[in-house]
């Protein structure tokens, strides 16, 4: 006997959702013993300082840069948002560099893994339109510099880095949506599909 479809247009989306991303997936109460390997801690801990690098960006975006290099609590915020940079950085690599040899791609999760890689590049073009953005001696240095890098590689009249205003920009607004959206694509598919299980040494994967 065949179900009747919904009438409600709301309701065939969220029978629709859920047939992709049951909800027992998205919030689990049990997990497999494998998912509490440091690998996947990593991953966590790099969503945590991104947190902490969108609360403290959106707080130097409102006050500006005369706010970031001559105040003290400016001083103080700046330095949150670049430490919490570098602890991003530092656990996604790990999280990456884990999920490499561990051969995250396998079992139809080549697409989870390649938006991981994605994300990566990215975020490293988000971190260069910062420093570009930080108005001061290193980020004029590291413009004129890669200037000559940006018209060898025929990109320099689109990609302007002595141009602030759309590197500011940039980072402030293009650069962070496309990451953030990224991961919560990244986080759903994991979610959706469960993390890949380990690989069993004596020759393929474990049950």
């Amino acid at each position: 006997m065949e179900t009747a479809e919904p009438h409600s247009w709301t309701q065939r989306v969220r029978d629709a959702i859920d047939r992709q991303l049951p909800i027992d997936h998205l919030l689990p109460t049990r997990q497999p013993y494998y998912v509490g390997s440091w690998v996947y801690v990593f991953g966590v801990v790099t969503i945590a300082a991104l947190l902490w690098v969108v609360a403290s960006g959106v707080v130097l975006a409102f006050m500006g840069p005369q706010w970031w290099h001559d105040s003290g609590l400016g001083h103080f915020v700046n330095s949150i948002h670049f430490w919490s940079v570098q602890l991003f950085f530092i656990f996604m690599v790990l999280h990456l560099w884990g999920q490499y040899f561990m051969a995250g791609w396998r079992h139809g999760r080549a697409a989870t893994w390649a938006i991981g890689v994605v994300i990566f590049g990215v975020s490293i073009l988000t971190a260069f339109t910062g420093y570009l953005s930080q108005q001061n001696f290193d980020s004029q240095f590291i413009g004129v510099n890669a200037k000559d890098a940006m018209n060898a590689g025929g990109v320099g009249a689109f990609f302007n880095v002595l141009n602030f205003g759309q590197m500011y920009g940039l980072h402030i607004m293009l650069l962070p949506i496309g990451v953030t959206i990224l991961i919560v694509l990244h986080i759903v598919m994991v979610r959706a599909r469960g993390v890949v299980k380990p690989i069993d040494p004596e020759g393929g994967a474990r049950s």
